[in-house]
């Protein structure tokens, strides 16, 4: 009790409730709180009632003084001096239009005569010759009358630009145009001696310096000049702003865009006219303004009348924006970033602000903002280099926006856009093409200047007299030097293919590709300038060289230089060549001694390092930016030109590059690739550079698998210590091809995705099968496969209808086909056959079935009229009943003979493959498919007449079921003659049509087969050789050894039986070509397993047939006369014993030329 009551405290006395001392604490702080509350909200209420109270007696003065002095300007019979109209006229007048219209955003009706009598009287006074009646004399006069003369013309400046702001869209419509005209005419007159009557040469100077004073003030932040000029052009006609019609009449109208012109350019020129003064005018505050608030205008140019735009493109202006915004770069982009969302037009907001700034910067640097001004060339007086950079500054601020809110989405192949999340209404409009769509063309459509030749060629130009030394590493940081560099046109491109790739909605970059891929000497000096950062050790540098010339050093042979001369001398003047000649920046002398120097012997497999380029075994993360940059604007350009060059060009011509630069080219896109892949990319700032990377490097790869240029070693070179376990690479493979996101998250297992070439043809074989076999063990893990037998599908063939009967009974299966199928024959006598299929009799119903199908006489595929005569198609098979059906079916038989291991002998066309693989075949391609037709494009190509001599059109004839086809190569096709200017065009369409358009159908037909049993995902492990490989096994050899440790002998034979080992003697001395048909007379198929003769299903096997012969037959008498059969079903040779090798060699080749197998038994 007593330790209780020692914690109170009583104040009140003996009667009053006990409290503790911590809440009597707390009440005693919430009165206090509370008595401020009260002491604040009064003082809060007597502040709003001075305000109010401030604002009431204002508006009654303000309206006083309105009515003195409308009674003042219709009665006065006083002479108007200029004392009388600054104190009597002009003073009332500012302060009853600042308080009733200027504070309050709008121009009241009555306001407007008052305005324009104000205007009149002024401009009346300004023109008086004498100087106590103009009212300007007054800044001539005292500092009191100076002074004062400068507030009110600041104050009469900031009136008319409001004016000029609300112009177009006051109520009162014509009467507010007219007052916006005097009120430009009153700021031009004020702002410019040249209009003030009364100046002579005592006071020209106080008159120049107030003058530059008031130009001072437009041009600051608290002028407003730009921000009201802004508000002004963006009411003015634009290409895609048609929202509201112009009450402006066309005169009106110019007259007061010209004043409003030469108001903007007012600082500009007060800056160039005396710079001898002891403070000479600043015009960077003015610049930034501009930079801000003009050249941020949505289709500044195209608003503006062309005869005004000269003014605007002058260097005195240009020049000064360029270099504030050097200078003030985070400033400026910071403000334009934070600009009031009231001062952006509503069709402006597809884009952020930095875009208009940048399109509106190219327009004004070039010639092609109009059509009626000249094209082709920049602005007189231009610094080039100041432009570029500029150009940088903006391109890349424009970037990061449009990464930010999500418009550079990841993708396998190609930067898309794609707006789906956004934080704010702006960015959620975005994503409605059908709002901005038009808007986004035409905001592209003001790059133009960007996609034509003569741009990057007269800045290309302005590098020959700049001396650019290399070494192994580049700057890290663009300098603002008076020297351009080919880094800083690197990025200028670079910057603007992304742009083009995001905000182009019809075709992407491709105009700006089609012009660098075509432009003379860019390309290759791009590849030498990486060249000289990626191969040091093997490139010279020449002082006078001012893009950083390399040469391999190669021995030079004499008399190969002679003959190629002379062959040189034969080809005549071809055109096309020459223009890729020029391309190359090369003579025809140079390519040829090149060509002729890099006909060397190939890297040895195991030389690895050769090609394993050492700067990009960090991937992208181990570069610097800018050479980051130059090998994106690189792989870009130069994919796009392997696109169009042909084998001539590529291999004999050599243009734009030796064989041996395509190595160190191939070389260097491999390791950057792979270790990009491996080590992860670094984010979406190496995207682009990937992709272009990606996409170029498959282009490269293709054409070697088609004609070979590098080393194999040369595409292994960069995986040879790190590449995963076959089984993990598999397993990876498929969980990356069905969520491709997630490759970023596991950045060591990405080149299973982007290089599969890296890993051996064997390792894919063996991935390929171990696909396979987790496929099924995922079928029976789901109930597909629950036991041996269960689940399988039983078919009845007629051995003289297996292609019908087998489409009939199989078509229709669907996954199901991965099943176990059991077949039963039925003999051409119409009875069952015996036996029961443990595998061998479904293997020859697969094999009978692609031989029949797969014949030409059957009109479903014909073979290509190359030597090797693959199989392709035949576009007839359309025609035919149930045709496309047919191939679909024959898309699962592959597609079953792949995923059962069952080898075809039968290989198909590349350009068909390339199809199946979900890639897309190009010029180059044909020469496989038809190398007549290929031949004929080439003559058409590189024709050196008039190629109207020719008589072609854009059509092609077709043939089939007897009747003939014309088809339209493009719309009105008919009526299109083929010239030399559209004779490019002609070539690849015709190419397109043949390799692309022509098989689509039947190719997607066969796809969908295939694709039912394999994964699209396990085929592009492949290229269109290996996936032949694939079908129908290895090498035209056997490996003996390998075939005899993996054979299994029945009947009585062993590995030590005589007729066994005299087996292997004699197929060990046949000829290759005899090994493969003896392979194919037991099995069927004339190649190898690609992974040995243990993958062979069933086992390949020896039996024994005993036949009696006498004793004395092993000491010269008669052999046995039996020839050995075989049982393709069960890969069964059925040997008899024959004594002497000899004999069994006779009986074998006669047996395995026979074409039979089974009925020689």
């Amino acid at each position: 009790m007593d330790d209780h009551r020692k914690h109170q405290v009583s104040l009140r006395g003996a009667s009053a409730k006990e409290i503790t001392r911590d809440a009597l604490l707390e009440k005693v702080s919430q009165e206090r709180e509370l008595r401020n509350y009260v002491r604040r909200a009064t003082a809060a209420a007597i502040f709003i009632q001075r305000v109010w109270r401030r604002y009431n007696v204002i508006k009654m003065v303000a309206v006083q003084l309105q009515e003195e002095w409308e009674t003042l300007v219709n009665h006065h019979a006083v002479l108007m001096t200029g004392t009388w109209i600054s104190s009597s006229f002009l003073r009332p007048f500012l302060f009853f239009i600042t308080y009733l219209s200027i504070r309050h955003q709008r121009i009241r009706t009555r306001d407007v005569d008052c305005i324009r009598h104000c205007f009149k009287t002024l401009l009346e006074s300004i023109n008086s010759t004498d100087s106590k009646m103009n009212f300007c004399s007054l800044a001539t006069g005292t500092p009191e009358e100076r002074r004062i003369w400068t507030y009110e013309a600041e104050k009469l400046i900031s009136i008319c630009l409001f004016i000029l702001s609300e112009c177009d869209t006051h109520p009162g419509g014509q009467d507010i145009n007219v007052l916006s005209s005097l009120a430009m005419r009153v700021v031009v007159v004020l702002t410019d001696t040249k209009g003030w009557k009364s100046i002579t040469d005592d006071n020209f100077q106080d008159a120049d310096r107030a003058v530059k004073d008031l130009v001072r003030f437009m041009g600051s932040r608290k002028g407003g000049l730009y921000l009201c000029i802004r508000k002004y052009f963006n009411k003015l006609d634009a290409p895609c702003s048609s929202l509201k019609n112009s009450v402006i009449q066309a005169d009106e109208r110019f007259l007061i865009t010209a004043s409003a012109i030469t108001l903007a350019l007012r600082p500009f020129q007060a800056a160039n006219l005396d710079v001898t003064e002891p403070g000479p005018f600043n015009v960077q505050y003015a610049a930034e303004q501009y930079c801000v608030y003009i050249l941020t205008i949505p289709w500044l140019a195209q608003r503006l009348p062309a005869v005004l735009l000269p003014a605007m493109k002058h260097k005195s202006i240009l020049s000064p924006c360029f270099q504030t915004l050097l200078i003030l770069r985070k400033k400026i982009l910071k403000e334009m970033s934070e600009m009031h969302p009231f001062q952006i037009p509503y069709c402006s907001k597809a884009v952020p602000q930095v875009s208009w700034a940048l399109a509106n910067v190219i327009c004004l640097a070039t010639g092609s903002e109009n059509d009626c001004v000249d094209q082709g060339q920049f602005t007189q007086g231009l610094h080039h280099t100041s432009y570029v950079h500029v150009v940088n500054i903006l391109a890349e601020n424009l970037l990061d926006w449009l990464e930010d809110v999500g418009w550079i989405r990841k993708d396998n192949q190609e930067i898309q856009e794609n707006v789906e999340t956004c934080a704010n209404p702006i960015d959620i409009a975005c994503s409605t093409d059908t709002t901005y769509g038009p808007i986004k063309i035409s905001y592209m459509d003001l790059f133009r200047p960007v996609c034509q030749q003569w741009h990057l060629m007269k800045l290309l130009a302005v590098l020959k007299n700049v001396a650019l030394i290399c070494d192994s590493s580049l700057p890290n940081n663009l300098e603002y030097s008076g020297k351009l560099k080919l880094l800083d046109i690197a990025y200028f491109y670079s910057y603007m293919l992304r742009i083009f790739s995001v905000l182009n909605p019809v075709v992407g970059p491709l105009p700006v590709l089609n012009m660098l891929a075509f432009t003379p000497g860019f390309l290759v000096n791009l590849w030498e300038a990486l060249e000289g950062y990626l191969f040091p050790g093997d490139v010279k540098f020449s002082e006078d060289n001012d893009l950083c010339k390399s040469k391999i050093s190669t021995n030079k042979n004499d008399g190969a230089y002679e003959k190629k001369q002379k062959q040189a001398s034969k080809d005549g003047g071809n055109k096309w060549v020459t223009m890729l000649q020029k391309i190359t920046g090369k003579s025809q002398m140079d390519v040829d001694l090149i060509s002729g120097q890099t006909r060397t012997s190939q890297v040895k497999e195991d030389a690895f390092d050769v090609w394993d380029v050492e700067p990009l075994r960090c991937g992208p993360q181990g570069i610097s930016k800018d050479i980051s940059c130059l090998l994106h604007l690189f792989c870009a350009t130069y994919s796009h030109l392997l696109l169009v060059l042909d084998d001539i060009e590529f291999y004999e011509k050599q243009v734009p590059f030796t064989l041996e630069q395509q190595r160190r080219i191939a070389s260097m896109l491999n390791t950057l690739v792979y270790n990009g892949s491996f080590h992860g990319s670094g984010g979406q700032q190496n995207r682009p550079l990937m992709d272009a990377a990606v996409r170029c490097l498959h282009l490269l790869y293709e054409r070697d698998c088609r004609h070979q240029f590098c080393p194999p070693g040369l595409w292994l070179s960069p995986a040879r210590n790190n590449r995963p376990p076959i089984a993990v690479a598999a397993r990876t493979h498929e969980v990356l091809s069905a969520k491709p996101d997630d490759a970023l998250t596991i950045p060591s297992m990405a080149p299973v995705i982007t290089t599969t070439h890296v890993f051996p043809f064997e390792e894919r074989v063996q991935m390929f099968r171990e696909f396979i076999k987790m496929d099924k063990f995922s079928r029976k893990m789901a109930g597909e496969v629950a036991g041996p037998g269960s689940r399988s599908v039983e078919v009845v063939i007629r051995r003289g209808h297996i292609v019908e009967d087998g489409f009939q009974q199989l078509n229709s299966l669907g996954s199901r086909l991965k099943s176990c199928i059991h077949v039963s024959f039925i003999s051409e006598c119409g009875l069952p056959e015996a036996g029961l299929d443990y595998g061998g009799l479904f293997k020859e119903f697969l094999t009978d079935i692609a031989k029949a199908a797969f014949a030409p006489e059957y009109g479903l595929f014909s073979q290509t009229s190359t030597s090797d005569r693959l199989l392709i198609p035949n576009t007839a098979a359309r025609f035919l009943e149930n045709g496309t059906q047919m191939i679909e079916f024959l898309g699962k038989v592959v597609g079953k003979a792949l995923y059962e291991g069952i080898l075809l002998d039968y290989s198909f066309s590349h350009v068909f493959i390339q199809k199946l693989l979900g890639r897309y075949s190009f010029l180059d391609e044909l020469s496989t498919l038809d190398p007549e037709l290929y031949r004929n494009l080439m003559y058409v190509k590189h024709y050196d007449g008039d190629v109207k001599e020719l008589s072609l059109d854009f059509t092609v004839t077709e043939e089939s079921l007897g009747k003939r086809h014309i088809i339209e190569l493009k719309p009105g096709g008919k009526d299109a003659i083929v010239t030399n200017e559209n004779k490019l065009q002609y070539v690849h369409a015709m190419a397109d049509y043949k390799l692309n358009r022509q098989m689509l159908p039947l190719s997607n037909a066969f796809y969908r087969g295939l694709t039912d049993l394999i994964s699209p995902s396990w085929l592009k492990l492949f290229n269109a050789s290996e996936f032949n490989q694939l079908l129908s096994g290895g090498n035209h050899d056997i490996d003996i050894t390998d075939l005899r440790n993996n054979t299994r002998y029945t009947g009585g034979y062993t590995e030590g039986s005589r007729t066994v080992k005299l087996f292997w003697e004699v197929i060990t001395g046949f000829e290759p070509k005899e090994r493969c048909m003896l392979l194919k007379f037991v099995t069927s198929c004339s190649r190898a397993p690609l992974l040995g003769f243990k993958h062979l299903q069933p086992t390949f096997t020896i039996h024994k047939v005993a036949c009696d012969v006498p004793l004395w037959a092993t000491i010269g008498g008669q052999d046995v006369e039996r020839l050995p059969s075989a049982s393709t079903c069960y890969n069964t040779l059925k040997l008899p014993t024959y004594k002497r090798p000899s004999t069994l060699r006779a009986k074998l080749l006669y047996a395995i030329n026979s074409n039979a197998g089974f009925e020689l038994s």
